[in-house]
């Protein structure tokens, strides 16, 4: 028996098609969230109270996710993945550039 395409949420269905719009729009607000924090880097030069470290393990996991979404050939996780490492390793070199 095929699995049913719908979530079910506190006794309301949610489409496979809902939920990718859902991630989508999520993936899009969460990465703009993230764009001052690159301005800040590169346009301001601050890097104080950015870790390295942190924004590393961004990336890392980031790849991971883009390597598993391309294996899977499923654009809801690759597409994204492409963003979040550009915007992680920004903030890297940025911080590597910038820092004092």
């Amino acid at each position: 028996m095929a699995p049913d395409p719908r979530v079910s949420m506190h006794g309301r269905e949610v489409s496979n098609e809902t939920l990718k719009r859902l991630l989508a729009g999520m993936s899009l607000f969460t990465m703009a969230m993230t764009v001052p924090q690159v301005w800040n880097v590169w346009a301001s030069r601050q890097t104080a109270g950015v870790s390295l470290w942190s924004w590393a393990a961004y990336l890392a996991s980031a790849l991971l996710w883009l390597w598993h979404g391309l294996r899977q050939g499923d654009r809801n996780i690759y597409l994204p993945c492409i963003g979040w490492v550009l915007l992680d390793a920004a903030v890297i070199a940025g911080v590597v550039v910038h820092a004092t």
